[in-house]
């Protein structure tokens, strides 16, 4: 006996003819998460409330902006081609997480040097408040029968309506355990105390991307691509193997690194421009 799939509206609610997305209300709760958690370490990196806001806000346009362009140009490209008007069609969904991860690394790079910072104070900073929002983006995918796993028979199979009468793995339940409760449990616990510069970055690198790569091994493959080697070698596993090296690269650079939670180090030290 496999469970079926609660049948969520995707729709939370509907003012007139304005409809609130659960989707949308996942990415709220993930920048909302993320400033509170930013405003109680903000002292960390001499940050005040208004500064604190402005780099939510940044990270916030580096996430959807790049979000998009990064699922146009990896999972979409030929489409894209066949109609360029698609890259703003927002509404028909497609959002990449390693897009979004450049865009807020773009972000913060910009953030950084307005404040200051070194780009690694900020990154450290800003890892651990990322679990949050990305386990509430596959909730939101789960709710919306989004990236559902592969057929399988093993006990807890679920058995989506939208894709057929098989039962299938709810992978978008792992990423959220994974990527969502496990990863900000791990990374929360590192950051309590002061560590090398660059180590929560390196950490946050290794993990997701080791989640990520395992996960898609049950998750089914994105239609339009299917696997693109090997026979079993997915787009997200490929776009996960760079992240996995430079996280393993980053926390062996760390090594040779002082922990230093200090902005005024950061300030008045050459360390301050390294990235």
């Amino acid at each position: 006996m496999y469970m079926h799939y609660p049948e969520f509206d995707p729709v939370a609610f509907a003012i007139g003819p304005l409809q609130i997305h659960w989707y949308g209300i996942m990415y709220v709760i993930g920048f909302v998460s993320a400033w509170w958690l930013a405003r109680c370490r903000a002292a960390r990196l001499g940050l005040n409330r208004d500064q604190v806001g402005d780099m939510i806000f940044y990270g916030a346009l580096g996430v959807v902006l790049g979000g998009r362009l990064g699922y146009v140009l990896f999972y979409g490209w030929e489409r894209f081609l066949d109609n360029p008007l698609w890259l703003f069609q927002v509404w028909d969904g497609g959002m990449s997480f390693h897009g979004g991860l450049i865009g807020v690394l773009m972000a913060a790079l910009l953030f950084a040097r307005r404040h200051r910072l070194a780009f690694l104070q900020l990154t450290d900073f800003i890892a651990p408040m990322v679990p949050i929002g990305l386990g509430a983006g596959r909730l939101g995918n789960f709710i919306n029968q989004e990236l559902p796993g592969r057929v399988t028979d093993v006990p807890w199979a679920m058995i989506y309506p939208r894709y057929g009468s098989q039962p299938r793995h709810p992978s978008e339940l792992y990423e959220f355990l994974l990527e969502g409760v496990i990863l900000f449990a791990i990374l929360w616990w590192v950051s309590r105390q002061p560590r090398r510069r660059g180590l929560i970055s390196g950490l946050f690198l290794v993990l997701y991307g080791l989640f990520r790569f395992s996960v898609e091994f049950v998750r089914r493959p994105d239609p339009q691509l299917g696997f693109i080697a090997f026979d079993w070698m997915t787009m997200g596993q490929l776009l996960c193997i760079p992240m996995i090296l430079a996280g393993i690269a980053l926390m062996v650079w760390s090594r040779r690194r002082t922990p230093d939670w200090s902005r005024t180090g950061a300030d008045s030290s050459p360390q301050a421009q390294e990235v």
